[in-house]
């Protein structure tokens, strides 16, 4: 059953008037004729009498015209509800410890500027952990460290950031390098690095704050792969020795992704921003 037909049929009943109800609709009226007459033929029976005046409703007229005002008032509300929805009404925005301390903060603060009327939420997790999050529905976006190699993913924005080895600035350096817990993306990297030699064994350290792992290495307990940025944050240019990677192994951004068929209202605004 159209809708639309029941729209025009509710405006024949109100006005009992075929000719004052395409009037009323800004159509013609024999537009509006063959659209009853089309729906008397679907559900095969009279909705109409003709009188002097115009027309009537017949006793299954009367029966159709309760559904009729019921369904047409579900679909507008249904409308504006799903117009509503045109505007974000709630993010959930998944996060990595490292992002999280160098902007998210400011992202956050701009995002609720702009809308006002979203309501936001914040998880900080690792990588790993945001990838699954973002795989669960369970959040909207996701900032994760490095570029995603799921064909569920779409990446919205871009944000450079470089790796650097982190050592301490005594000369005698013990074989142990310190990471952030498992599941996060410089973890990875680091027992990659570490361990490419085969000659030599490094003992691993797990921390899960990357001011302490900062502090351990300042104290000479071991090396560590950080973001130059984390160090920036912690002051810790001048506290540490910092040893610049190769170029094609130390580039590792910061992505913000969300799943593909899972586009936040504001994913255009996303993509824009200016990080």
């Amino acid at each position: 059953m159209n809708s639309n037909l029941l729209k025009i049929f509710i405006e024949v009943a109100n006005k009992k008037s075929v000719s004052k109800a395409a009037k009323s609709i800004n159509s013609a009226q024999s537009n509006v004729t063959s659209r009853i007459q089309q729906l008397e033929k679907s559900l095969d029976c009279k909705l109409f009498h003709r009188i002097p005046s115009g027309v009537i409703l017949t006793k299954e007229g009367e029966k159709l015209y309760i559904h009729a005002l019921e369904i047409t008032k579900r679909i507008e509300i249904a409308t504006l509800d799903m117009k509503n929805l045109l505007v974000e009404q709630k993010l959930i925005v998944g996060s990595t410890e490292s992002n999280a301390l160098i902007r998210i903060v400011d992202f956050l603060v701009i995002i609720h500027k702009d809308f006002p009327q979203i309501q936001l939420k914040l998880i900080t997790n690792t990588t790993n952990d945001i990838k699954q999050l973002l795989l669960d529905y369970k959040i909207d976006i996701g900032f994760i460290s490095g570029i995603p190699d799921m064909d569920e993913f779409e990446v919205l924005n871009i944000i450079d950031e470089r790796l650097v080895l982190v050592e301490p600035k005594q000369i005698d350096i013990p074989d142990v390098y310190i990471s952030f817990k498992k599941g996060c993306a410089y973890n990875d990297f680091s027992e990659k690095f570490f361990n490419k030699d085969i000659d030599k064994k490094f003992t691993k350290l797990e921390f899960g704050s990357y001011e302490t792992i900062l502090g351990c290495v300042e104290a000479g307990m071991g090396k560590a792969i950080l973001p130059f940025s984390i160090i920036q944050k912690y002051n810790y240019e001048s506290r540490v020795n910092i040893v610049t990677l190769p170029k094609d192994i130390s580039y590792m951004p910061t992505c913000l992704i969300c799943r593909k068929d899972n586009f936040p209202k504001i994913s255009e605004y996303l993509k824009s921003f200016n990080f």
